[in-house]
């Protein structure tokens, strides 16, 4: 088994800030610059697990580059580089407090509402006579407030320009740059046998222009389908087959956690972390229908420093 990053200390030439997320470590430059580096933590239920997933890391960081990249001529977005496997580096901008949840089929959160009777959600209506996972007749996109602490909230359109969290010209681009991501993830992922169910995208504002942000169509920001077999399972009302980290979920629940007060986190056997980390090369391979090549984890941190202060000198150049 592989070493795995689940912190970083990092102390870049002219950093000035960092923010440590759930799964990422956002170093702030004074040039302007953002370095991102994706560790190998895990979360489920909004908690982290104890043990972080060798390559993780990496799956994420390299599947998000193949999508901004492939992505560049819908909207600008503010990746730079990939000096390591492990990190991107970009521009720094200004985050539009608003998630863009985009759903094609109804599952996740929006079958869960559905279930429970609802039949409008963040403003949106959904169809009478739908099951879990069928097709809606067009995407729908069902925004979230993004949260500094806690849960991101459900938001309509109309709640997001009466509180004027962005004026209705930025909102009306957010939207139509939300929809073309999708239709160009749906087309990649046909092309490898998938189904891009749903996914969110986080966009900020750099010099006055809407950029987008973050990772995009990733296997932790996005729920896949196999296309194989999803209409049969369908018509015989069972489970659809995800590409997802949902089987980490499954294996919590299974040991009696859900995130819930009282609840003890599961101890983690090493099989168990190699198994997970075996799954996201699978995720990896599959949605960009090439073979992943570990990178040396002998000394991750050093690997890192090294190769980012050397991207970072080129730029200086």
């Amino acid at each position: 088994m592989g070493n795995a990053n689940t912190s970083s200390t990092f102390q870049f030439t002219g950093q000035k800030d960092v923010y440590n997320g759930k799964v990422r470590d956002v170093y702030t430059l004074d040039n302007g610059l953002l370095v991102m580096v994706a560790s190998d933590r895990i979360s489920a239920f909004d908690h982290i697990l104890p043990k972080g997933i060798p390559h993780k890391g990496q799956v994420l960081n390299q599947v998000a580059t193949m999508f901004l990249e492939a992505t560049r001529d819908i909207v600008p977005n503010w990746l730079i580089g990939t000096p390591d496997p492990s990190v991107a580096v970009g521009y720094a901008c200004e985050p539009i407090r608003v998630e863009m949840v985009i759903r094609g089929y109804m599952s996740g959160h929006a079958a869960r509402e559905y279930k429970a009777g609802k039949r409008i959600l963040c403003g949106v209506p959904m169809p009478e006579g739908m099951k879990e996972n069928d097709k809606f007749p067009e995407p729908i996109i069902t925004p979230a407030t993004k949260a500094d602490e806690g849960h991101d909230e459900d938001i309509s359109r109309e709640e997001i320009l009466a509180q004027g969290i962005v004026p209705e010209d930025v909102y009306v681009k957010l939207e139509e740059y939300t929809r073309a991501l999708f239709q160009r993830g749906t087309e990649m992922a046909a092309k490898q046998g998938l189904i891009l169910v749903d996914t969110k995208y986080e966009f900020g504002i750099r010099d006055g222009e809407v950029m987008l942000i973050d990772e995009i169509h990733t296997p932790d920001s996005s729920r896949y389908f196999y296309a194989d077999g999803y209409a049969e399972r369908q018509e015989k009302g069972e489970a659809q087959k995800q590409l997802s980290k949902e089987f980490v979920r499954q294996w919590l629940i299974e040991n009696g956690f859900q995130g819930l007060d009282g609840q003890t986190m599961p101890e983690m056997p090493d099989s168990f972390v190699n198994v997970v980390t075996d799954r996201y090369v699978e995720l990896y391979e599959k949605i960009t229908g090439k073979q992943f090549d570990r990178a040396d984890t002998s000394d991750i941190e050093g690997r890192i420093k090294i190769n980012v202060e050397n991207f970072l000198q080129q730029l200086n150049d």
